[in-house]
């Protein structure tokens, strides 16, 4: 059998040694690094949202860039036939 000391041993216990400001300084400290871990992850989710939005820009780019590359080989085509039209040897 245990005794009473060895029982209380083996229990988590708070020694009267420990000073209260230990204590306070550890829950404040953890409060902090909870506070600092919510707001990075807010400033991450901030991030992701603003990656997908230059994503979306960078899609609607290429779209516009292949949109004016088509109109430019469409008003050459024209400006050459034009130039045919307007030339001396077509009358």
């Amino acid at each position: 059998m245990t005794s009473d000391d060895d029982t209380r041993h083996k229990s988590w216990h708070l020694d009267r040694r420990v000073p209260i400001a230990f204590i306070l300084a550890l829950l404040l400290q953890t409060s902090a690094a909870l506070v600092w871990a919510g707001s990075a992850r807010e400033r991450m989710a901030r991030i992701d949202v603003d990656v997908l939005r230059v994503q979306e820009l960078a899609e609607r780019s290429a779209r516009l860039e292949e949109q004016v590359s088509a109109m430019r080989a469409t008003l050459e085509r024209i400006e050459a036939k034009l130039d045919r039209l307007s030339s001396p040897a077509a009358r």
